[in-house]
């Protein structure tokens, strides 16, 4: 993995779930090339989401925020590629699904800010923590992806 092949994480949310949105939504990371390297269903307990969204525990919609990510369960990606975190937060589009662009998943599947079908690691540094937020390094897999080649210049390898 060079330099710039990195990893970040993809939450998708309870509404996604809900709205049956997820295959829909690994899909789309799929086609563009990412390349999961974990996955995992779960349901977020109460030290999880206060540590995820800490800098929102002190605003008045963190109990409503709490209430919606513990509403059903969430899947969780780790996803891989040559500046995956730039290209995972433009699929996924704008915070708000009204002000996200056509064609992002948020401008295509959501109409709300907080109920927008994904979470996405907003930087490098973000994304480390999120990885080990949310997967042991045994849920986190290295293999070869028999399209690498085509995906990737040889100077982006």
């Amino acid at each position: 993995m060079t330099d710039k092949h990195e990893r970040t994480i993809v939450l998708i949310k309870p509404d996604a779930i809900q709205r049956s949105l997820v295959a829909n939504i690994i899909h789309r990371f799929e086609l563009k090339g990412l390349k999961i390297v974990g996955i995992k269903m779960i349901s977020v307990d109460d030290a999880t989401v206060r540590e995820h969204y800490a800098h929102h525990v002190d605003k008045p919609f963190f109990d409503s925020l709490k209430r919606f990510m513990q509403s059903a369960p969430i899947v969780v990606l780790a996803l891989e590629g040559f500046e995956a975190v730039k290209v995972v937060r433009q699929l996924a589009g704008a915070t708000s699904g009204r002000e996200a662009d056509i064609g992002t998943i948020r401008g295509d599947l959501s109409m709300s800010l907080q109920m927008n079908v994904v979470h996405a690691s907003e930087n490098v540094e973000a994304a480390q923590e999120e990885l080990k937020r949310f997967f042991d390094s045994k849920e986190l897999f290295a293999y070869d992806k028999i399209d690498f080649e085509t995906l990737y210049s040889e100077s982006e390898r």
